[in-house]
């Protein structure tokens, strides 16, 4: 029988991971030239090069649900790509304090939770989030829109998701939906930007780093969590990635360490601690 906090175990772990690319794609995208939605695709595409095999073994599986598995594919993809608009309109603070915190509560209210413990750590969690984000960027309409459909997107992937971990095992799920979503993200990163570039062993490094770690992965482990966990608890579990970016970005980049992030970090460790 697994420990009953392997779930939240595994959900935080993938958001550790995906805050790890707060530190590669800025990197990647100096050396290569490539926008983010290019390396939205590309991280898409390798997960999907290395866990799409699985899907000709396991076709019966995905008969079970074809539409939902589609949808959580395409949904994967455009809140992705919806994120970084929100980034290069309104800022990193907005688009993530609005599309990351957002979430957890569209999902809450989805789930008509009345668990006073998750509302508490998730007001916690947002506050901190806010905190660590800085309020440093001028928001403005387009780039609020942008975040909120972002949040949206990631909300409603999440739910969708939820419901289909009883029925498709968290690789074939993760298989399936980076297959889809690189599909749906091929196009908008051919006409934003181009998806060619100069590719040397450094470079290729960190595109197998995003593609296999923080995607095949992290997925994996996040849609695994997600069989046992609430999507609203999942989400506030997930808020791990902007304060792993920002401890990363202190520790490798030698951004200031602040007394607002410290604070934040305290306020969302506290909250993921209470998730339950």
């Amino acid at each position: 029988m697994p420990h009953p906090f392997l779930p939240s175990a595994q959900i935080a772990a993938a958001g550790l991971l995906w805050g790890t690319t707060g530190i590669v794609v800025p990197f990647l995208h100096r050396a290569t030239g490539l926008d983010a939605v290019a390396i939205s695709f590309y991280r898409l595409a390798i997960a999907a090069v290395v866990l799409g095999p699985l899907l000709i073994q396991r076709r019966q599986v995905l008969r079970q649900a074809p539409f939902r598995l589609l949808a959580v594919g395409v949904g994967l993809g455009a809140y992705q790509a919806l994120y970084f608009v929100a980034v290069q309109l309104g800022g990193v603070a907005v688009a993530t304090v609005v599309s990351l915190g957002s979430a957890p509560v569209l999902i809450a209210v989805w789930e008509k939770s009345r668990s006073r413990s998750l509302w508490i750590s998730m007001a916690a969690a947002v506050t901190g989030l806010i905190l660590i984000a800085g309020g440093d960027a001028t928001p403005n309409a387009a780039g609020l829109l942008a975040a909120l459909a972002s949040g949206f997107g990631y909300a409603a992937t999440t739910v969708l998701s939820r419901h289909l971990c009883d029925r498709v095992d968290p690789m074939t799920l993760t298989a399936s939906s980076t297959v889809v979503g690189g599909l749906a993200l091929a196009l908008p990163a051919v006409l934003l930007g181009g998806l060619g570039f100069p590719l040397h062993e450094e470079e290729g490094a960190m595109l197998l780093y995003l593609g296999v770690a923080t995607t095949a992965v992290a997925y994996t482990l996040f849609y695994a969590g997600l069989r046992s966990t609430r999507g609203s608890a999942a989400t506030v579990l997930t808020l791990l990635e902007p304060l792993t970016a920002a401890v990363l970005a202190v520790l490798l980049l030698g951004e200031p360490l602040t007394v607002p992030m410290v604070a934040g970090s305290v306020l969302m460790l506290g909250a993921v601690a209470g998730v339950k």
